[in-house]
């Protein structure tokens, strides 16, 4: 099996995005130093056909390097932007293009993976439109969900973060710490200056959800409408309805609404291990006017499970028994600001060595009382019976087993999506030998 190569065909569509300081104002009262792609937050939404090849021409005006992963697409290895894993980080001043082949559809978003940059604000949408969806729908949106962090990202080894957030679903926080975020983020924007959603009675929204968070667990709710949701990751599964769903930074959930209840409704994202104020966008009506006030969401009776989502179609190569397991322990060092996996930290970590072709076991039990949604690049896994690239383990010695194809060679990273977690230490690199 030869590693994907870098595409040398011609653009479909070209993109410069440049990677600079600049001031952000989340609603009319608040402003603050953020960084941005082309003076945008979140950067600027790129959407282009299945298919078609992409190439992207990242200028860093930053005083420091920077990179971008192009979360959830199994790209080839030297485009998929981990510094000094699939490339050399991008110099201040320099550019780098990343051209690759922009499939399978879905719904999926690009970030810097250097060091604690994503909680800066150096995030976008990328979405992948699918030639015939298996669902039907006559407009979409897409959310972006994300913490707003008003100072510099600091870790708490270096004094940075306060103490941590209530303790919530999902397991909560206990043991860890969070940082001073003053709020939660719907496509940018605060609660007290929220996104319109404008729907004609009748109409079947799509709405394309992306935890685009640092460190944050959201449940997300739309008052006065149930979801059908379509898409898990991106990957279509069987549509299924629910009232609510959680999700982990970096998964992604595509749903359906029925626009049957005319009036202005909050679609609401509340953190699960924080006690931050949630995010808020507004669903509008046409018929609804001027008058009245958002309605809130109630309290969810049907939450969207794991074990509610079954693909569309399977996964190739992941059938019958397993060609390699790895059983992995994930856990905080007992000290200090350390998260582990199987007790060493990345980058001081063995490398998870496969062979191509193999259909490839993970099973992790999680010792910490916190969540870990767990991100592997250049692949795409099945657990349960579902197709996704980013799962939540859940705390006190909660397990998750994932089973992947071996198809894509190189050396591609595994980690914790919580940002925090990753840069003190929990990650892996999985390496293809022969």
């Amino acid at each position: 099996m030869t590693p994907r190569s870098t595409v040398t065909d011609e653009p479909d569509t070209s993109v410069s995005l440049t990677a600079a300081s600049g001031t952000i104002r989340p609603s009319p009262e608040t402003s603050t130093a953020n960084w941005t792609y082309n003076e945008q937050f979140p950067g600027p939404e790129l959407r282009v056909q299945e298919g078609d090849v992409l190439s992207v021409e990242l200028t860093n005006d930053l005083r420091e390097e920077t990179t971008i992963h192009w979360h959830g697409i199994p790209v080839p290895n030297p485009v998929d932007g981990v510094p000094n894993v699939t490339q050399d980080p991008i110099a201040s001043g320099e550019t780098f293009t990343y051209t690759f082949r922009a499939e399978p559809a879905g719904t999926y978003f690009y970030h810097s993976h250097v060091g604690l940059q994503l909680d800066r604000g150096l995030l976008g949408p990328l979405i992948v439109e699918e030639p015939n969806p298996h669902v039907e729908y006559d407009r979409e949106y897409v959310v972006v969900v994300d913490d707003y962090l008003p100072g510099e990202p600091r870790l708490p080894s270096d004094g940075g973060m306060g103490g941590g957030g209530g303790m919530g679903g999902g397991g909560g926080m206990m043991g860890d710490v969070r940082p001073p975020y003053e709020g939660h983020l719907i496509n940018g924007r605060l609660p007290d200056d929220p996104q319109t959603f404008d729907v004609t009675e009748g109409q079947r929204v799509r709405f394309r959800f992306v935890n685009a968070s640092s460190a944050t667990v959201f449940g997300v709710r739309i008052a006065g409408h149930e979801m059908t949701v379509t898409h898990a990751d991106g990957q279509p599964v069987e549509p299924v309805d629910a009232d609510s769903f959680v999700f982990g930074a970096g998964e992604r959930y595509d749903a359906v609404v029925e626009a049957t209840n005319p009036g202005k409704w909050f679609v609401q994202a509340d953190a699960l291990d924080g006690n931050e104020p949630p995010a808020r966008a507004v669903v509008e009506y046409g018929s609804a006017g001027d008058s009245g006030t958002p309605q809130p969401p109630s309290s969810s009776s049907n939450r969207l499970q794991y074990g509610d989502l079954r693909a569309v179609s399977a996964l190739d190569g992941v059938s019958g028994r397993p060609d390699r397991t790895f059983d992995l322990t994930l856990s905080r060092g007992r000290d200090e600001y350390v998260w582990t996996i199987d007790g060493q930290a990345y980058p001081d970590a063995d490398p998870l060595q496969i062979r191509p072709g193999e259909h490839v076991r993970i099973r992790m039990t999680n010792q910490s009382p916190v969540v870990h949604p767990m991100h592997l690049h250049g692949h795409f896994f099945q657990v349960g019976n579902a197709i996704k690239d980013t799962v939540i383990v859940p705390g006190h010695r909660g397990q998750v087993t994932l089973d992947f194809h071996a198809d894509n060679p190189g050396r591609w990273l595994f980690h914790c999506h919580n940002l925090y977690h990753l840069d003190a230490g929990m990650a892996r690199v999985i390496k293809y030998v022969e």
